[in-house]
């Protein structure tokens, strides 16, 4: 396995002053076919980045020596076509990227595999890895093998799964393009239990164990944003001291996850389904970061 130092390149190529580097940033895009990886990489075109899919990964070194010819900001799409060997090859790139301060980001994008399969079903693509003796969800399992050193090497994972293109490109405009250099940006999501846990949450928090406006029939058809929601949650001592014990373990953990140059983190709080207990906690989790930080962006997946 050939690994490129671009500490080592050619000396007429190289740049040598680190400080030309900080206003670089590349953005890495990898995941499984069918889970939006074109449309990642479409958004961040639109949005200014010079964007190269399917980067043959044997090229790396040209790239490196290449780097100051290119605009600043590089986004590169990461196919499962290449062989094992070379993902690894561009997973060692990555580190070497950043260990020479470059701002070098890794998004993986995933997919549930009854939602891929739908997917290529309703667009009767042939998935790169199927053939006629490999059904499609062994395909998907067969590619996610092969990107898994990628997946748990990534900065921010996205699960498609319940995402429709439109929110997909405002996630890529809002939490990628929108984050200033060194920040983390927080999403805080509500979800419901019954339709299934977020696989992209680094911190998942169960609230059914609160009071739930379900059961009152005047309040069963309103959501956690409406007023007589949130009043009724508002005078339970549970609900209480729930949100103000989240807000001082977010408040306290987040600046270290800061520290340690974190760039995403996606905190979800789940109930049964979604639509009471976590949108009002969701909401003042949001209205209490935000007083102290920009990057906060809440979403409500089954509201």
């Amino acid at each position: 396995m050939q690994s490129y130092n671009i500490n080592t390149l050619n000396t007429e190529n190289r740049i040598n002053n680190v400080n030309e580097f900080e206003n670089r940033r590349i953005i890495f895009v990898s995941g499984l076919s069918g889970a939006g990886k074109s449309i990642v990489l479409h958004t961040l075109e639109d949005l200014d980045f010079y964007c190269i899919d399917n980067f043959p990964i044997g090229l790396l070194q040209n790239f490196t020596q290449q780097l100051a010819h290119y605009p600043n900001w590089i986004a590169i799409g990461i196919n499962a076509r290449s062989q094992e060997t070379l993902i690894t090859t561009i997973s060692n790139f990555i580190d070497e990227l950043r260990e020479s301060k470059i701002n070098t980001e890794l998004i993986y994008l995933e997919a549930e595999n009854d939602i891929l399969i739908k997917r290529y079903s309703e667009t009767r693509r042939k998935h790169p890895f199927s053939d006629a003796n490999l059904p499609l969800n062994d395909a998907i399992n067969n590619e996610h093998d092969l990107l898994i050193s990628l997946a748990e090497k990534a900065d921010f994972k996205i699960d498609t799964s319940h995402t429709t293109i439109h929110d997909l490109r405002k996630l890529i405009g809002q939490r990628v393009v929108g984050r200033e250099h060194n920040s983390l940006s927080i999403q805080l999501e509500s979800f419901g239990y019954k339709y299934g846990t977020p696989r992209d949450a680094d911190f998942q928090f169960d609230v059914r164990c609160l009071p739930n406006p379900y059961w009152d029939k005047k309040l069963r058809n309103f959501s956690g944003k409406d007023l007589k929601v949130i009043e009724f949650l508002d005078t339970q001592p549970l609900v209480m001291l729930m949100t103000e014990q989240l807000v001082n373990f977010l408040s306290e953990w987040l600046k270290h996850f800061e520290a340690e140059n974190r760039s995403y983190l996606t905190i979800a709080i789940g109930c049964t389904g979604g639509r009471h207990r976590s949108v009002y906690i969701v909401d003042k989790l949001g209205e209490a970061i935000r007083s102290k930080r920009r990057q906060v962006i809440v979403k409500h997946r089954d509201l």
